[in-house]
């Protein structure tokens, strides 16, 4: 008896095996890269993922990218160990703690291992010198003096001076004749600038950091924004971290909605400036 047309094509489209090229949407970042990468250590999550005949019943976006619903941002790590099992990390790096929750999660044991405080003496990739073992017999010189040298830096930085801008571009409409009950509409994006230290400090993980990513602690910024969008939300985490506000400007520009109507749409720009002693 003969097969239909269309069985031979069915059975090719379930067995279609991965593209050597294959392109990942994590949290909304796209990553490319070889799908021999995503194999590269056994046992991973990625390699359970991807280590199937075909791509069948994994999550996709709308343009057909494989989905993984976590932190995007600290993926670009996850892969960089992934190509060759080495890790190397910014000067100053903030999020050591969420990326080794990050390689639980991929189930990549030797960089958890590597990204363990216990390990900081042994791996390059560690900046932050943690105490010694209770095991030795003596603390060593190297340690003592990263010890002494955190807690300077702790107790020194504790309410350190400085600025810190709140930015905003908002619209509103003004009716016929100007009048009072304006219609505002929501505010799209709080931006921060000022040192980084400082908006970290203040805003914490309500800090969005993925257009100027990596910036060490004592550069300035004018490129993060928060996560939320209320105002009043900025303010009182500002007021709470010691700080009050010095200033404020705004500037705007109006046009027509439509020749037919008298409502006109405002667009503007307000900064507010805050400082603490």
């Amino acid at each position: 008896m003969a097969m239909p047309d269309n069985a031979g094509s069915i059975m090719s489209s379930e067995e279609a095996p991965f593209p050597e090229i294959v392109e990942l949407n994590v949290g909304g970042q796209v990553y490319i890269t070889r799908y021999s990468t995503l194999l590269s250590v056994p046992d991973s999550l990625l390699s359970q993922m991807f280590g199937r005949k075909s791509g069948l019943g994994l999550a996709r976006d709308g343009k057909g990218r494989f989905f993984i619903d976590r932190d995007g941002f600290l993926f670009r790590y996850i892969l960089d160990y992934m190509r060759d099992q080495q890790l190397v990390l910014p000067d100053h790096f903030p999020e050591r703690s969420r990326l080794q929750r990050e390689a639980e999660y991929f189930v990549l044991p030797e960089l958890v291992k590597t990204l363990s405080p216990k390990l900081s003496k042994q791996n390059s990739i560690n900046d932050d010198a943690c105490p010694s073992d209770t095991e030795d017999g003596s603390p060593s010189t190297d340690a003592i003096r990263s010890i002494v040298s955190a807690t300077a830096a702790a107790s020194g930085s504790e309410k350190r001076a400085g600025f810190i801008t709140i930015g905003y571009r908002g619209s509103y409409t003004l009716g016929r004749d100007s009048q009072t009950d304006a219609k505002f509409r929501r505010v799209a994006r709080i931006m921060v600038c000022g040192k980084t230290a400082l908006a970290k400090e203040v805003f914490g993980e309500t800090l969005n950091e993925s257009r100027d990513p990596d910036r060490p602690p004592e550069r300035y910024t004018s490129r993060y924004y928060l996560k939320f969008t209320f105002l009043e939300q900025a303010f009182d985490r500002l007021a709470e971290a010691g700080f009050h506000m010095v200033s404020c400007n705004s500037t705007g520009t109006c046009a027509f909605a439509h020749d037919q109507t008298d409502d006109k749409i405002w667009t503007s720009y307000t900064e507010y400036i805050f400082y603490r002693e």
